[in-house]
């Protein structure tokens, strides 16, 4: 019983961010813009330590808004970059500022008090000590960036698709900056809580795997749902009986349910 309520918050924490990310990941893969999530997430990191190295104090709100400053600024610019320089392609201009990110980070690492143990806890995580402070924090933000993309979500699939319709130009930019926007808020939280490494693998791999199934979006989402939480609920559990931690071994455990997947689906093709 006391291993249930020990691990009662990081596994409503883990079924918080799988419901937003697995929703996030699947637009991701279809837009084919797979490191902006960690892009976005490093930039996120930044800003907290120049809010940090400005004299506010660590997770209080004036880091925080730092932090989503720079993260917001960043997205609007994906989004832009997305229409206008249609000759480059827009994981170029992530991973130029994915680097230049991480770079920066590692020259403020010796000016940030415990500068070396916050980049270890922003790459890794720390799901397992999340609390109901941080649960309800996180579920009023992801409630209310629900509700907008249910008004939005069949624009949103056909702006991830290209398939534009009868949408003017105006309207595109409208909902691929709504989403980054929004995107932009998620990352921002969900990396506080689990860590890079996590929120691309929640991101990518449920969803990677729901497309080896089907390509219908409702399905897709449900299955990367389900995904999610089966390899969060496997993760937490061997973490925590083995002492290890909690982060990366649900990133490996996801990791591994795609491998599988996906080897099982190449099995199928060569049978077929």
């Amino acid at each position: 019983m006391d291993t249930i309520l020990f691990l009662t918050t990081p596994f409503i924490a883990c079924i918080l961010l799988i419901v937003v990310l697995g929703y996030f990941g699947n637009h991701i893969l279809t837009r084919e813009v797979i490191f902006v999530d960690i892009a976005v997430a490093q930039v996120a990191a930044l800003g907290t330590m120049l809010g940090i190295l400005i004299g506010a104090a660590e997770g209080s709100l004036s880091s925080s808004l730092v932090s989503l400053g720079f993260t917001l600024l960043i997205v609007s610019a994906f989004a832009i970059s997305k229409f206008q320089h249609k000759e480059l392609s827009q994981e170029v201009i992530i991973g130029i500022i994915y680097c230049m990110a991480l770079a920066i980070v590692y020259f403020l690492i010796d000016a940030v008090p415990g500068g070396s143990n916050f980049v270890h806890k922003t790459f890794t995580g720390a799901i397992l000590w999340v609390t109901w402070q941080d649960i309800l924090r996180i579920f009023i933000i992801f409630m209310i960036i629900g509700i907008i993309h249910i008004f939005i979500y069949d624009k949103t699939i056909m702006v991830s698709e290209a398939k534009f319709g009868n949408l003017e130009p105006t309207k595109i930019r409208f909902y691929n900056l709504i989403f980054y926007i929004t995107f932009g808020f998620v990352v921002v939280e969900a990396v506080k809580i689990s860590g890079i490494f996590l929120v691309f693998m929640f991101l990518i791999c449920p969803a990677a795997i729901s497309l080896f199934i089907t390509n219908k979006w409702r399905q897709r989402i449900i299955i990367s749902w389900i995904v999610g939480l089966l390899g969060s609920t496997i993760g937490l559990g061997i973490s925590y009986h083995f002492n290890l931690p909690n982060g990366p071994t649900i990133v490996c455990i996801l990791g591994v349910m795609l491998i599988i997947v996906a080897l099982t689906a190449r099995r199928q093709e060569l049978n077929a």
